[in-house]
């Protein structure tokens, strides 16, 4: 029997898993993963930034979680000697219009406590010699890493302490009483005294198996990316991104400079009729229903029709999403770009078609849900881990890890 048994095995997991050594290392731990290796879906399919917690409400978890986090982050890969540039990122104001939307962004930056600058044009083509932009937000603690060589350090330290991967575990039923949890998986019963849902993508399924009633569904996003072509990556210094839409919660299509040298040009944010699709030919049934059949995306679909068509048509028209991506970089054209890898975001949505605006968690008889820990999630990760671990002794009244 463990002491505790964590579902998923993505960056949050692994994370908690870390956490809860340091607070007693002689417990008995073990990570469930469905599939075969760890930080398969949302850690492995990253961006690769590490945010500073500019665009998210003063006060809030994703706030408060991404400041400490990207410290906690830049930390933990320079003593694990990981890949990690703290490069810094531009947030481009192009248009007329924009320029009240950069003054708020920046006001809300300030109230996150992030030493930030508003900057002019000059001193914007410094930095991005290419960009075009009118003004700007810098903000110098943005920062690149590989997430997934962070998930595989994470897992290697668990083990380490004596913690147990066990891969290739899809969990059936979860049965928790007042003293154990009891999970059966396609490859046997697990128990334990305590779990923790990390499930990401599944975490919504997760917790109906466990009995965890909540209004909120699991809603997967599918962000494309382009590339730009090795011989044009020199017109992207570091990241470039826009001002952000106020009538669309995403961040619109931006310029990611990777670990590995590669430029990131997306995404876009199209429905994905699959959980785990990462094509647009990916279509699972279940996941579909779940969707089609959840009254709260349709509220959403009405709410968002104009921006959630022209997310459609540019995933589809290579000529559509370069006239976005020109808006920040004008010497582009569509033959400096090739296709690049797609991710899918597990975003929480509530019956009434409201997104879920922040980190969610929540509690059962003996566990903790992490409902919503879409981005900054990885960023944040290591905070979330302490943060998980704190409810865990809060909510079952533990003085120590058993």
């Amino acid at each position: 029997m463990y002491d505790y048994i964590i579902i998923g095995g993505g960056i949050v997991g692994l994370s908690v898993g870390m956490e809860l050594y340091k607070k007693n290392p002689k417990a008995k731990i073990a990570i469930l993963e469905k599939e075969n290796h760890v930080a398969a879906h949302q850690t492995g399919h990253n961006s690769g930034v590490i945010h500073s917690g500019i665009y998210y409400k003063p006060g809030s978890s994703k706030a408060l979680l991404a400041k400490r986090g990207s410290e906690t982050m830049t930390q933990f890969c320079r003593q694990h000697d990981l890949d990690v540039d703290i490069c810094g990122k531009v947030i481009v104001a192009s248009l007329d219009e924009e320029l009240p939307l950069l003054e708020n962004l920046y006001q809300r930056g300030a109230q996150n406590g992030l030493d930030i600058r508003l900057i002019e044009k000059e001193e914007l083509h410094e930095i991005e010699p290419h960009v075009n932009g009118m003004r700007a937000i810098h903000v110098p603690m943005a920062g690149i890493v590989n997430y997934k060589q962070v998930a595989e350090k994470m897992r290697e330290l668990i083990i380490q302490k004596g913690g147990e991967i066990l891969l290739n575990h899809k969990v059936l039923s979860i049965n928790e009483t007042s003293k154990e949890v009891i999970i059966e998986t396609n490859q046997g019963e697990i128990t334990g005294a305590y779990f923790i849902n990390c499930a990401g993508l599944h975490s919504d399924r997760i917790a109906k198996l466990a009995k965890v009633k909540t209004d909120v569904r699991i809603i997967p996003f599918r962000g494309e990316y382009y590339q730009l072509k090795p011989e044009k990556r020199e017109l992207v210094k570091n990241l470039i991104y826009p001002v952000p839409n106020p009538n669309f919660p995403f961040l619109g299509v931006h310029f990611t400079r990777m670990i590995d040298g590669t430029i990131d040009v997306g995404p876009n944010a199209v429905l994905s009729l699959k959980r785990e699709g990462y094509s647009k030919t990916d279509i699972n049934l279940l996941d579909m229903k779940d969707v089609l059949y959840f009254k709260g995306f349709w509220k959403l679909a009405g709410q968002y029709m104009k921006e959630g068509t022209d997310e459609i048509i540019r995933s589809f028209s290579k000529k559509r999403f370069i006239q976005s991506a020109q808006k920040l970089m004008p010497d582009i054209t569509e033959d400096d770009i090739i296709p690049g890898p797609a991710g899918v975001r597990a975003q929480a949505l509530k019956n009434d078609g409201t997104l879920v605006d922040d980190f969610f968690i929540m509690a059962g008889q003996r566990s903790i849900h992490v409902l919503n820990a879409p981005s900054p999630a990885a960023t944040a990760s290591l905070e979330i881990g302490k943060e998980i671990v704190k409810r865990i002794d809060e909510t079952f009244l533990l003085d120590s890890v058993i």
